[in-house]
């Protein structure tokens, strides 16, 4: 069993170090989840060049468990979020997000996925995938290296060693709703703040003073 799993509060005899290892429930399953982490298979922009170099023989992220790139969400852990994230695009990246299974990740890869980059505040961009999905990691950059992605990666793995069955959300007796899908129309807007656009009147024109030489 790998060293990190061992547990040295418990003393075990020196004959039997070599064949027992004592070790919580929460490690090992953390254990098992760090060590095969599935990313989902799709990029938007130029950062998602940079994810598949990491994905080459010269960095290897396979090293971390993490080479099966799955093409569908209901088989994968970690949505990477890779480039500009358009209003048309916001939708089907909540969709998405929905549809992956728990637990599951997000990682905000490069500028604009985190805060919108260079076109932030631009009329077709969103500043940041964060106000639709919640976000786990944040890998600064434009775009970023391949090695800022693999450390982004273990910073998920990290998060992943610090969670225990106890507390983690997905083994709460509520039942965890999906996120609302944004809708896209002049403008994209939350679809749990429709009624009150319904409701809204536009403010009355200010009157007129008039003048009186």
């Amino acid at each position: 069993m790998p060293e990190e799993l061992e547990n040295p509060e418990i003393p075990v005899p020196e004959e039997l170090q070599g064949t027992v290892t004592v070790t919580t429930l929460d490690k090992i399953y953390n254990w098992g989840r760090r060590s095969s982490v599935w990313p989902m298979m799709f990029g938007l922009a130029c950062c998602a060049i940079e994810m598949i170099c990491t994905a080459t023989s010269r960095y290897d992220f396979s090293r971390f468990g993490m080479e099966v790139m799955r093409p569908s969400p209901r088989q994968t852990d970690l949505m990477i979020v890779s480039g500009t994230v358009t209003k048309k695009m916001v939708p089907q990246i909540v969709r998405l997000y929905n549809q992956m299974p728990e637990p599951k990740y997000v990682m905000a890869m490069g500028a604009c996925a985190s805060g919108g980059g260079p076109f932030k505040e631009g009329y077709n961009v969103v500043s940041g995938i964060d106000k639709y999905v919640p976000v786990d990691v944040y890998v600064p950059g434009c775009p970023p290296t391949p090695q800022a992605l693999l450390h982004g990666l273990m910073t998920v793995q990290k998060k992943i060693d610090g969670e225990s069955l106890r507390t983690a959300r997905w083994y709460r007796p509520e039942v965890s709703e999906a996120l609302p899908i944004p809708v896209l129309g002049p403008d994209i807007f939350d679809p749990r703040d429709l009624e009150a656009i319904k409701n809204r009147r536009p403010a009355p024109a200010a009157e007129s003073s008039e003048v009186v030489g």
